[in-house]
């Protein structure tokens, strides 16, 4: 075919007459407004400085502070439930936030003081460990000893290794956070170092997609996840390690996201089906890019940081309740609620349980408004710790409180719902739309896209079915003949329909 035949078919689809391209997705409505002054006295108005300085979204400050505030308390104190169960204070959050919402800054004010208590174990832990080391050194010589000078006596051996005594044992390790650990590191962590540790990242996609969310491990990461949510003892058997047995153990998360990552998250059916979705704590509030125009921070918010600051320091640096005769086993007392945060729960308990049967307005989320009651209450022990940590119950101010920021966190679920369950394929064509938008040339071409594409498109048979989904719905129009895209002629080639996408 002549070049004067194909330009005859190109300029021929410009002047196609057809309906405006559709939208791949529905449009998410508004997020819900972060209930701030449900965190109280101490942390809302952190919160609210924490945001005067970074000028991040407040619904991330609020979040940052209240994970700070559950892994200083959850060390300390279990919720009694109306139903007579004692349930850990962990709690895991996401924070779902596009690229340059400051996710880093907000981190760093919010956990300020989980970082100091971290430096002053590890001062600790150098000092201890040059006294367990020549401890270790001096107790391997005598028992070299014992055994030489029972000269074979197995009796005298054995009584003189009993009045050795056990081996000296190493100082626990000094971390209370890590970022992208594998279940597998995590259980080793809290086996030899702190009862009580965090995941906390401000670059949530570390963990997502890291080793410990890979195929072959996700299931297993979840399936751990969930058991240490419950407050289960960690089992685990295997060849290499032996028999592994950590009760009393504590894990708090706080994963920030881009939305495209936090999306692999919130799609996973599997995930769902196993359990961990429902032990997740989302918020998602618009960007703040834009329209944050220098103004210099209040100096309150510097002394508001530092009073919230300086009150989780002192519950981190709080002896650990421990199991007599362990080193780190918690044996946490029990929190039970006050008669009147009774009454609130339990009104509040029907209220969701009304909600989540077939055709109810909870349905979609129904794994976690199952546990709804539950968050509510675990949030409340730690807002109750929070304000006194010698607190022997939760009291109604509290409940309340937690019931508010469990209602905003199923309503955030309810939002994202829609846009965790549409299926990848429509994320992948969602993608190669928006890099089509800043495609150099009118036309592209199936090579183009998986060679040059996003990275999730790169194969022909993706390439081919995202270009379907964005053909039906009058994103790209085929030009039969095929064309030149960038100087080379193609035989499947597509005209791009440029608009908002």
């Amino acid at each position: 075919m002549s070049r004067e035949a194909v330009r005859a078919i190109v300029e021929g689809a410009d002047d196609m007459k057809s309906e405006p391209p559709r939208p791949l997705m529905r449009e998410l409505p508004p997020p819900d407004p972060f209930p701030l002054d449900a965190l109280g006295s101490v942390l809302a108005p952190a919160a609210d400085a924490i945001n005067d300085r970074v000028q991040a979204p407040i619904a991330i400050c609020g979040q940052s502070v209240l994970a700070a505030a559950t892994l200083a308390g959850q060390a300390h104190a279990h919720v009694e439930l109306p139903t007579g169960h004692a349930k850990p204070l962990s709690n895991y959050f996401v924070s779902q936030a596009v690229s340059g919402e400051r996710k880093n800054a907000v981190d760093t004010e919010a956990v300020w003081p989980v970082r100091k208590r971290e430096a002053a174990l590890r001062k600790d832990s150098a000092g201890e460990r040059l006294e367990y080391e020549n401890a270790k050194i001096a107790w391997d010589k005598a028992r070299e000893a014992a055994i030489k000078n029972g000269k074979g006596d197995r009796a005298r051996i054995k009584q003189s290794l009993d009045a050795l005594g056990p081996a000296p044992l190493p100082p626990l390790e000094p971390m209370l956070t890590c970022g992208e650990p594998t279940y597998e590191g995590l259980c080793k962590l809290l086996a030899i170092g702190q009862p009580s540790v965090g995941i906390f990242s401000a670059e949530g996609g570390q963990f997502i997609g890291g080793h410990g969310m890979s195929d072959d491990a996700k299931l297993r990461t979840a399936a751990g996840l969930s058991l240490l949510w419950d407050g289960e003892a960690i089992r685990r058997v295997r060849s290499l390690d032996g028999v592994t047995v950590l009760p009393g153990r504590r894990v708090t998360i706080h994963m920030m996201a881009q939305p495209d990552v936090a999306a692999i998250l919130f799609r996973d059916r599997l995930l769902a089906n196993q359990g961990l979705m429902s032990r997740l704590l989302v918020t998602a509030p618009e960007p703040t890019s834009g329209t944050r125009m220098w103004r210099e921070p209040s100096p309150d918010s510097a002394v508001a940081i530092k009073l919230c600051g300086t009150r989780l320091l002192t519950i981190l640096e709080r002896p650990l309740p421990l199991v007599q005769g362990t080193r780190n086993e918690l044996a946490p007392r029990t929190l039970p609620l006050s008669a009147s945060a009774r009454r609130l729960w339990t009104a509040f308990h029907d209220h969701v349980e009304a909600r989540v049967g077939a055709g109810g307005e909870l349905e979609p989320v129904r794994g976690l408004a199952n546990k709804l009651p539950e968050h509510a209450a675990r949030i409340a022990a730690v807002l109750a710790l929070v304000g006194d940590i010698d607190a022997s119950e939760v009291d109604s101010a509290v409940m309340e409180a937690g019931i508010r920021l469990a209602e905003h966190y199923v309503t955030e679920a309810m939002r994202l719902f829609g846009a965790g369950s549409v299926r990848a394929e429509l994320h992948e064509a969602q993608q190669l739309l928006a890099w089509l938008q800043n495609w150099r040339e009118p036309n592209v071409s199936l090579p183009d896209i998986y060679q040059g594409g996003p990275n999730s498109i790169r194969d022909a048979a993706r390439a081919r079915r995202a270009v379907t989904i964005l053909q039906e719905h009058g994103w790209l129009v085929a030009l039969p003949a095929g064309a030149e895209v960038a100087g080379t002629f193609r035989r499947e080639v597509w005209k791009i329909v440029r608009g908002n996408a």
